[in-house]
């Protein structure tokens, strides 16, 4: 008979680092919602969305390489894609090469809504974020970042070094 292993207990400095990250998780995702409520009206995760077709060829992606690009289920991704497009942000249609997968595309409107929003977005990111980091520190930020997410998705398209659009090309068969 096999005793259960002692759990790997974390030592101090794990323990505080942990306790860091943890808190940041929990409060950099408000505080980017509060200034996007606040200057723009909409969530983070609507930006996320605005943002990726914004980058996307045609300002136009599948339903599913959206979520994934927005780190958001497909039924969460409907509902914001849904009030969106009552915004007259974002459009739907079905995919011509593949009418099994639905389209959403950027509006001219949606694309104006991003343009006028990033700039804001950017400068909380950039005071929140990376203003308080050397640039040594920003390049092991984005070392860190890379190792956890491998270890949590090593498919993630966050690991690549290519232009997201180019990501999102290998994302979307023929």
């Amino acid at each position: 008979m096999t005793t259960p292993q002692e759990p790997r207990w974390l030592d101090a400095g794990e323990r505080q680092a942990w306790l860091a990250l943890a808190s940041l998780l929990i409060r950099l995702p408000s505080a980017l919602d509060a200034q996007l409520e606040r200057d723009a009206g909409i969530s983070h995760f609507e930006y996320m969305v605005l943002a990726g077709l914004s980058e996307a060829p045609g300002r136009t992606l599948r339903m599913s390489v959206l979520a994934m690009l927005a780190e958001g289920s497909l039924p969460r991704l409907s509902q914001v894609v849904s009030r969106l497009e009552k915004r007259g942000w974002v459009r739907r249609s079905l995919d011509p090469s593949d009418g099994r997968y639905t389209l959403a595309i950027l509006t001219d409107e949606g694309w104006a809504k991003v343009a006028a929003t990033a700039p804001g977005h950017v400068e909380a990111v950039r005071r929140l974020v990376f203003d308080p980091l050397t640039k040594a520190q920003s390049r092991q930020l984005r070392d860190i970042g890379r190792r956890i997410m491998r270890a949590i998705d090593p498919g993630d398209p966050c690991l690549s070094d290519q232009p997201i659009s180019a990501v999102i090309s290998s994302e979307v068969p023929a």
